[in-house]
């Protein structure tokens, strides 16, 4: 049990930096102001500020976000959220006091922003000045200066902060739209949500090509059991048998021979057959028809497959690539994941799928996280992929809340030519919300079923 929680923790940690590392790195990139990164919901941990940045850990490990200027719902900047930018004013200036060497006594922010004001002052500090204040040694910012500038007016930092929020310039408006998300162009607002999904789908070949380099156990094409009743065992093939070829193509792998009786549509394979006699091997040849039944995939769909009734015994190989092939076979590998998973996504969708036997949730992720950490660095490497492509694709789809939501209220505005109403975002909001506390409510009450009935 402790194995499977930290599996999953840290699995999910990886996947959570991924994808709000996108977000942020497209943020910055773009520069809108990222006030913090978060691992984790609160209550808070540990935290350390870095630049304009908050780094911060949380309690709740299931999750994370990214916190930018003003990302808040609204057209018009709060007085909240005011508040806050004339805060992050105060930041640069220690920041960059800080960076000079200033002595700052340990204290509260707001005393500390006072000490770096009233030497600013002393120097009779200003935005338009030829010479930079040796304080913080650069020309201030046009909304620094309109800080000091009201902290020279009225004393305190606190005081300044609430006369700037009452009545803010038109440079601190000014500067909070240039740095703040809602205000950011279209296309801005599009690449930043994007990222956080791309990030997560564009990890999964990085990953595998590190997997595909280090090494893969593969299942050898040897026989384990045979099912009695089905192709197989009707014409001959045993325990042990070694299957070399299908009607010619060789089979270096289980998953090899597997391909090619999945992709025959019923018709008659010809299977070359190593089998143990005596000292040597014999070859043997033996024509098989394939059945088709109902079995599970990748998602956990019942599907109908094409199979003549075998097992593997189990005997794995390592196999490592060099990195131009494992490139490749990542590049693919990662393609074929996707296919499946929108299959399968699909088949929820439209109800061609049993919900129940299709979605999982955090007690599911944890039992299959500490069945594949028990397996190795390749079995866990491969989970990871999985889940980092179906967070991509699940933050893709169109739910308010989900990144795709977003997306779907940014497509809107480009056809309109305005954004959406504020109450129908908020309606919007709410629904996606109520969406999600069910359905995460279903899928712990599925995960307990499950545990319940064996």
């Amino acid at each position: 049990m402790l194995t499977s929680i930290v599996a999953a923790v840290v699995i999910l940690g990886v996947l959570v930096i991924v994808h709000e590392a996108g977000h942020f790195a497209m943020a910055k990139r773009l520069n809108v102001r990222v006030l913090r990164f978060s691992i984790g919901y609160p209550p808070k941990i540990w935290s350390i500020r870095r630049g304009e940045t908050e780094y911060q850990i949380g309690a709740t490990p299931l999750g994370g976000y990214v916190r930018m200027l003003g990302d808040e719902v609204g057209e018009d900047p709060k007085s909240e959220e005011l508040e806050i930018f004339i805060n992050e004013i105060g930041h640069d200036l220690i920041n960059a006091a800080r960076k000079r060497g200033a002595p700052l006594a340990a204290g509260s922010f707001e005393e500390q922003v006072r000490m770096v004001a009233e030497r600013l002052i002393s120097e009779g500090a200003d935005s338009g000045g030829s010479k930079p204040p040796a304080a913080v040694g650069r020309g201030l910012k046009p909304e620094e200066s309109a800080l000091v500038n009201r902290m020279r007016m009225g004393g305190t930092f606190e005081s300044a902060r609430a006369a700037l929020c009452e009545n803010p310039p038109p440079t601190i408006i000014a500067a909070f739209q240039s740095r703040a998300f809602p205000t950011q162009r279209l296309w801005k607002r599009f690449a930043i949500v994007l990222a956080g999904p791309l990030s997560n789908l564009v990890f999964a070949p990085i990953l595998l090509w590190i997997v595909f380099m280090y090494g893969v156990p593969v299942l050898l094409p040897i026989v384990g059991s045979v099912k009695q009743g089905l192709p197989a065992a009707t014409a001959g093939l045993r325990t042990g048998d070694r299957i070399v070829a299908i009607d010619g193509h060789r089979t270096a792998t289980w998953m090899d021979f597997a391909d090619l009786v999945k992709v025959s549509n019923g018709a008659a394979l010809k299977l070359e057959v190593e089998r143990l006699a005596g000292a040597a091997p014999a070859r043997l040849s033996m024509t098989i028809t394939p059945k088709r039944e109902a079995e599970k995939n990748l998602v956990g769909a019942t599907v109908e497959q094409w199979i003549i009734g075998v097992m593997p015994r189990g005997d794995e190989l390592i196999k490592r690539t060099d990195p131009y092939h494992a490139a490749i076979n990542a590049v693919l590998t990662t393609g074929s994941m996707m296919s499946q998973l929108v299959t399968g996504l699909a088949g929820i969708i439209s109800g061609a799928m049993p919900v129940r036997e299709a979605l999982g949730g955090p007690i599911m992720i944890a039992q299959l996280a500490g069945r594949e950490a028990r397996e190795g660095f390749a079995s866990v490497a491969m989970f990871t992929v999985m889940l980092s492509i179906e967070l991509g694709l699940i933050n893709l789809l169109p739910v308010p809340l989900l990144d795709g939501g977003h997306l779907l209220f940014f497509a809107c505005e480009g056809i309109r030519g305005k954004p959406l109403a504020l109450r129908h975002r908020e309606m919007a909001l709410q629904v996606g919300l109520f969406l999600l506390v069910v359905l995460m409510a279903f899928v712990i009450f599925n995960d307990i079923a499950r545990i319940v009935q064996g």
